[in-house]
């Protein structure tokens, strides 16, 4: 991992949810893998979070992730910090998802709020202690009860913020107003969760962000939080309102982030397959097709 040229970002500015390439037959693709974090971190990134939901966590195995892992690592981990996601419903495997990926070479943690369990706050406190405990890496708090179905409360960060190894929380909550006074409160960096409000987000204070549409569209938000860092809100708004097809495109309604970036990166040449593990199926003819106008329009080279 290259210093942070940020202190106040410390796992970095602009980092995407890489996806995890597959070929046609379900097998990890590791050459494509590696292309693929190497192009994005030749394309503005500074930071690459592997094996979140993007990553198709879910249905890959606790092996797999290591291997997934350590290819990232090997290809770009001198140049990008390397976040892997930890976070599973059960507070032991979590802890020993965290120390395999500590001993395959992450950088820094990436812990959802437990899913499907539905902790109290007291639990989440207690579940992001002993993982933050676990470890000698830094630990980014992932709030999206959009999938875990409760939110991190203001008071529950804030407690959680005390330990010297929770350093950030990547906000899917779409409350500003929450993270504002969290950000006023505490130490923690905010990192937009919701490609829909980085803007928003870098105008209230967050340091960067942990993005989907960044798989296509990573050199637009580094430009647009630069904007936003030097007061330019008029340009920084101008870049919003610029990528809104992309992200209406790439976030789709009714789908999900890892299905539309996948058949992204393959129109942009970076991954040759779109295949996905079930239940997730690839994009459709017709999805396709929407996205290469809308890759087009954006001014992309566009395989054909």
């Amino acid at each position: 991992m290259t210093e942070a040229t940020d202190p106040r970002a410390p796992i970095g500015r602009m980092l995407t949810a890489i996806v995890t390439p597959m070929s046609d037959d379900g097998a990890v693709d590791h050459a494509a893998l590696a292309a693929l974090a190497t192009h994005l971190v030749e394309n503005g990134h500074d930071g690459l979070v592997v094996s979140g939901t993007t990553g198709e966590a879910p249905t890959t195995s606790d092996e797999e992730k290591t291997q997934i892992l350590r290819t990232v690592v090997d290809a770009v981990g001198d140049r990008a910090c390397i976040v892997a996601g930890v976070g599973t419903y059960a507070t032991e495997h979590t802890i020993h998802l965290a120390k395999q990926a500590e001993q395959a070479g992450a950088d820094a943690l990436l812990v959802v709020t437990p899913y499907y369990s539905k902790p109290t706050q007291a639990g989440l406190v207690a579940h992001f202690t002993a993982v933050a405990d676990a470890t000698g890496l830094p630990n980014v708090l992932y709030d999206i009860p959009g999938r875990s179905a409760i939110p991190i409360e203001t008071p529950t960060l804030q407690q959680v913020a005390e330990h010297e190894r929770i350093v950030a929380v990547k906000d899917a909550k779409a409350d500003l107003c929450a993270g504002m006074e969290v950000m006023a409160t505490t130490d923690l960096a905010y990192y937009s969760g919701d490609d829909a409000l980085n803007f928003s987000w870098f105008s209230a204070g967050a340091v960067g962000a942990i993005s989907v549409v960044g798989h296509a569209f990573g050199r637009e938000y580094v430009e647009m939080l630069d904007a936003v860092e030097r007061g330019d809100l008029v340009e920084a708004r101008q870049i919003h309102i610029d990528l809104v097809p992309a992200v209406r495109a790439i976030m789709r309604a009714g789908s999900q982030g890892a299905i539309q970036a996948k058949a992204t990166s393959q129109l942009l040449g970076v991954i040759p397959s779109r295949h996905l593990r079930l239940p997730l199926l690839p994009a459709s003819d017709d999805e396709v097709s929407a996205l290469r106008e809308m890759l087009l329009a954006a001014g992309k080279d566009v395989s054909e």
